[in-house]
This record gives structure tokens, C-alpha cells and sequence, in this order.
């Protein structure tokens, strides 16, 4: 009997924890999300106590710029008329270091700052060195330690709908560079961090003071980068496009064939233009005016691979160039017979990963709790649906077999005739009596 009372207590326990289990499992499935949404909304902000803010405030991820330069290598000819060839020069590497000042937060949820940029030359990831000697169009060229102007942005604590948003740039609200509204709007973010919680419909919208106007980058592809998952986003096909191929653009004309942008305006009217390298995704015309151009996908396109939980990038290459549309001019010999062509510049490699302490803290802290949590809910359940069994099984073995149906014509019915039950006492009266013993009659 002890060992069955214990038995009946160890299930009955085992049942009770098992209802905790699925209590517990099923409130996580409930709350967990919302716990997780709090988490990041809390984390990706600009508030001095989230987590990001220190990777915002000083990003850790070492950035390169590669710059590759077209050697003309016919000036001569050129001069006398003929096609331009070029040789493509470089990288040359530098290590990009990022730091904001002047950070001030403003009543209105945004914060103001400075974004300083430094660069030192890495002559190991180099392929020549800055002595080296090139031929090409003087232009001017950009000094080290510059900033890209004062940028005022939505923090997001008080009205996280808005988070990262520019508010305004050198204290514009649009700039007036471009013939419509639309190409003079300030639209998306800073280009370092996006709203969180994306999905493969939302776009990359950004500010470039260097293109003097907004940008916006299209879904791609998911993909992993270090285990964590991505969403991958790339300039589409009209993003340098011009009026006639897509109208929204015709604000950013006078414009040349389709892929280059003029951005003229916006530098000191020098007929300067922007395009991806080799005009990849321009008018074939353009690559063809140029010997020496070869343009593809793999080396020539930009990306940005982004967190979409959290909306931070981990991963990312961005490459542009600057072409200066030359021609001969009346009056001014040096230009010779040159005809009139976009002539490729230079261009650029903006690349950065997230790595070590950083990204380890970043996987554990917005992948790996979560991913466990997520799990942990359903094992619960799981778990607690086993244990609840437990009790029902053993109350059902307990029981053992129920007897089946007496046949009454084979046993007597002890209820029914009381008197004709064998005793063993009834041999010895026998003995003593002489005989059976008699009913009393009536």
C-alpha cells in the first residue's frame, strides 16, 4: 500500500509540473513577441541607454575606402580627336574612421551632429602607392577629416513611427539643387541605420550629401552573414536613369544618355556626373565612347546587407563614380579637338562588416535570445502536454481488470438461498444427528 500512496503522489506531482510547463509555454507564446518588439524598439533607438547607441555614436565597424583611378593612357590622341582609352589604377586603400560631435538633443525628439570622416592609407591592401604617378582631367579633389554636413534626425523615443528619419540637413528641409519638389525632398534616413522590423516590401531610402540628393535601395535577396540573417537591398536599375527612361528623374535633368547623373548644380556648375563604375547599368553608348571600360554585375554593383529585425547593417559595399563630360571649346587651346564624351574619373569603394566583440554581442543579444526564447515556448508546451499524461496513465493501470458476468445457472446465488450454502460444519451435525437435518414444517 506505501509504495502505491507514493507512486499516486509522484504522478500526481509530475502532472502538476506538466501543467505548469504548458501554462508557462503557452503565456510565452503569447508574450514573447511582444517582449522581443520591446526589446529592439528599446535597443535601436538614440537614447544614450540603448544598446546601439555606442555603435551610432562611434561605428565600430572598420570601413574602407578604395579608390580607383582611369589612367588615360592617349592623351595625346585625345587631344587630336580620337576615342579615349583609359587603364584602370588602384585601389588605392584607405582605412575610413567615423566619429560624430556636436551631438545635441533637441525638444522635439531629434538630435543634432557632425559626422567626421579620417583616413589613413593602407599600403597593404594596396596596389600602388600615393606617389604614383596618373593622367587625368584636373579636378578638385576632397580634403582628409571633412564632415557631411550638420544632420538633424528623429530619435525615436517619443514617436518611434519616425526613427532615423532626417529632419533636416544643414537646417534645410529640402535642398535646391533640382528642378521639382520631388528630386529636392530630404527623404530616409542618414544612410547608417533604418527603422526596424522589415520586410521584403520596404525600400532603403537615404540622404547622400555626396550625391546631393535622396537615394533608395530596393529588396533583393535574404541571405546569412555571420549567422545572422539578412535581407540584401541594391540600387535598382533606375536609380541614375534619366527622364525620358523614367519620369520621376526629369527633375534632375539636363540630362545626357540613361545611367549618369548631372550633378553639376550641386558642384560648383563643373559638368561633373555620377554613375555606378564602368557605367554599369547605364546606355551601352556610354561604355562604348571609352576603350579600356568593363562593366559587370559582380564587381561593379552595390549592396547593403541589413538585420531586418533591427534594421542595423551588417554588411556592405557601396560603389559610384564620377565621370567630367569633356569637349573642345572655342578659344581655348588646350582642349584641342577633343570630342565631346563623359570621360570616367574615378571611383569609389565604400565597405564595411560588422566583426568581433561587436557582432558577437549583437548576435547574442538580438539573435541568439531570442532564437532561444522562440524555441523554449514550444518545447514547454511540448513538455508539459508529456508530463500531463503521466497522472492519466498511471490512474489507468491502477485500476487493473474488471471481472466479467457470473453465469447463474452454474454458481448459487448466495443473495437468493442463504440456507443451501456448504458449510464445513454440516458433516458433523450429520454424525451427530443421525442424519440431515430437516426444515420445520408449517
Amino acid at each position: 500500500m506505501g509504495s502505491r500512496a507514493r507512486a499516486r503522489r509522484a504522478a500526481a506531482m509530475l502532472g502538476f509540473l506538466g501543467l505548469l510547463c504548458a501554462v508557462l509555454g503557452a503565456v510565452m507564446i503569447v508574450m514573447v513577441p511582444t517582449l522581443i518588439k520591446q526589446q529592439v524598439l528599446k535597443n535601436v533607438r538614440i537614447d544614450p541607454s540603448s544598446l546601439s547607441f555606442n555603435m551610432w555614436k562611434e561605428i565600430p565597424v572598420p570601413f574602407y575606402l578604395s579608390v580607383y583611378f582611369f589612367d588615360v593612357v592617349n592623351p595625346s590622341a585625345v587631344l587630336l580627336g580620337e576615342k579615349p582609352q583609359v587603364r584602370e589604377r588602384g585601389p588605392y586603400v584607405y582605412r575610413e574612421f567615423r566619429h560624430k560631435s556636436n551631438i545635441t538633443f533637441n525638444d522635439n525628439d531629434t538630435v543634432s551632429f557632425l559626422e567626421y570622416r579620417s583616413f589613413q592609407f593602407q599600403p597593404d591592401r594596396s596596389h600602388g602607392l600615393e606617389s604614383d604617378y596618373i593622367v587625368m582631367p584636373n579636378i578638385l579633389v576632397l580634403l582628409n577629416n571633412s564632415n557631411s554636413g550638420l544632420f538633424t534626425v528623429f530619435t525615436g523615443v517619443k514617436d518611434f513611427s519616425r526613427i532615423h528619419l532626417v529632419d533636416k540637413w544643414n537646417g534645410l528641409s529640402k535642398v535646391k539643387y533640382w528642378h521639382s519638389d520631388q528630386c529636392n525632398m530630404i527623404n530616409g534616413t542618414s544612410g547608417q541605420m533604418w527603422a526596424p522590423f522589415m520586410t521584403p516590401e520596404t525600400s532603403l531610402e537615404f540622404y547622400s550629401p555626396e550625391a546631393c540628393r535622396s537615394m533608395n535601395l530596393v529588396y533583393k535577396e535574404s541571405g546569412v552573414f555571420e549567422g545572422i540573417p539578412t535581407y540584401r537591398f541594391v540600387a535598382p536599375s533606375t536609380l541614375f536613369a534619366n527622364g525620358s527612361i523614367y519620369p520621376p528623374n526629369e527633375g534632375f535633368c539636363p540630362c545626357l544618355e540613361s545611367g549618369i547623373q548631372n550633378i553639376s548644380t550641386c558642384r560648383f556648375n563643373a559638368p561633373l556626373f555620377l554613375s555606378h563604375p564602368h557605367f554599369y547599368n547605364a546606355d551601352p553608348m556610354l561604355a562604348e565612347a571609352v576603350l579600356g571600360l568593363h562593366p559587370n554585375p559582380e564587381e561593379h554593383s552595390l549592396f547593403l546587407d541589413v538585420h531586418p529585425v533591427t534594421g542595423i547593417p551588417m554588411n556592405c559595399s557601396v560603389k559610384l563614380q564620377l565621370s567630367l563630360y569633356v569637349k573642345a571649346i572655342k578659344g581655348i587651346g588646350q582642349t584641342g579637338k577633343i570630342e565631346p564624351v563623359v570621360l570616367p574619373l574615378m571611383w569609389f569603394e565604400e565597405s564595411g562588416a560588422m566583426e568581433g566583440e561587436p557582432l558577437q554581442t549583437f548576435y547574442t543579444q538580438l539573435v541568439l535570445v531570442p532564437s532561444v526564447l522562440h524555441y523554449a515556448q514550444y518545447v514547454l508546451v511540448g513538455l508539459g502536454c508529456v508530463l500531463l499524461f503521466i497522472p492519466i496513465i498511471h490512474q489507468i493501470r491502477s485500476q487493473g481488470p474488471r471481472p466479467g458476468p457470473r453465469d447463474v445457472t452454474s454458481q448459487p446465488s448466495v443473495a437468493t438461498e442463504p440456507d443451501r450454502l456448504p458449510s464445513p460444519c454440516t458433516p458433523l451435525l450429520q454424525d451427530s444427528l443421525g442424519g440431515p437435518p430437516t426444515s420445520p414444517k408449517a
